[in-house]
């Protein structure tokens, strides 16, 4: 086989030479126009940006306000309290939505924990118009609620739209009974009476042996006796002599000023003697008594 080249065909020499650049703006060009022709352009869609998300472990610092928020969602601890709200707003949600659905459809419960809110009609024909529209009263309880909380809703049988609970009635309590009167033995009966009088007749008198009051007796004076020898009773003082206590204070003071003279009279004949120079006698000192 042999290979043909077909020679591309030179630009005429009248203009100037085209550069590189100018020569792929003239063929984009001429693809454009191409395209063009054959209806081929299409408009592109936009590329769609892509977000990073950053995952976050938990450690990093966050505000209080952030952390309780995250903790409240996570307990649902605000749930109970939508749910008390929706079924409270459900006739302006209601409203909302038609003016005449709050007359005929009634709010009777709403599940926290799974997100379902319990409505009954009063026809067929508003059961399967809130089929209908339940998107809608998701979405407008939602709103007045301001969370995500409502996530279905069950229609439930036609029945008539239960009144508001009668209020739990105050427990009646009874009147206190009057004290009974304390019985006594001169209230008792008379049978009471007749066995006491039978009981008391029967029952002999306590006697007590003569002997054995005189040994108890003879016990207790010779107890009285060992108390008082051992514990003698103090002799009277007249008011005009010193106490025990006193005159014993007196006696001690008494020794010691005769101890004192004793002394003193020592010490002078030790230096008279001194100052003579003679060995003279020194009066040995008397020896003092103890008083008990």
């Amino acid at each position: 086989m042999t290979e043909t080249t077909t020679p591309i065909e030179q630009p005429a020499a009248d203009g100037p030479e085209l550069s590189g650049v100018d020569l792929a703006r003239v063929a984009l060009h001429a693809a454009r126009e191409a395209a063009r022709k054959r209806g081929e352009s299409e408009a592109r869609a936009p590329r769609r940006r892509r977000t990073r998300v950053v995952q976050r472990d938990g450690r990093e610092p966050a505000g209080f306000a952030a952390v309780l928020q995250g903790l409240m969602a996570d307990r649902a601890w605000d749930v109970p309290a939508v749910g008390g709200t929706v079924l409270d707003r459900w006739p302006d949600i209601a409203a909302a939505i038609a003016p005449q659905l709050p007359t005929h459809v009634q709010a009777v419960a709403f599940h926290p924990e799974i997100g379902q809110l319990d409505l009954r009609p009063d026809s067929p024909a508003y059961a399967t118009q809130l089929r209908l529209i339940s998107a809608r009263i998701v979405a407008a309880a939602n709103e007045s609620a301001g969370t995500d909380a409502v996530r279905s809703v069950r229609v439930l049988a036609v029945g008539a739209a239960p009144g508001s609970r009668p209020a739990a009635p105050t427990p009646v309590t009874a009147p206190d009974a009057p004290p009974a009167p304390m019985k006594t033995r001169e209230m008792a009966s008379p049978g009471f009476h007749q066995a006491l009088a039978a009981h008391q007749a029967v029952a002999p008198p306590s006697r007590i042996d003569p002997s054995i009051a005189e040994a108890v007796e003879r016990q207790t004076a010779a107890m009285r006796a060992l108390s008082l020898r051992a514990f003698p009773e103090p002799e009277p003082v007249a008011d005009d002599q010193p106490a025990p206590i006193e005159q014993a204070r007196i006696e001690r003071r008494r020794q010691a000023d005769v101890s004192h003279a004793a002394a003193l009279r020592r010490a002078r004949a030790e230096r008279a003697a001194r100052e003579a120079g003679t060995a003279a006698a020194v009066p040995q000192p008397t020896t003092l008594g103890r008083t008990a």
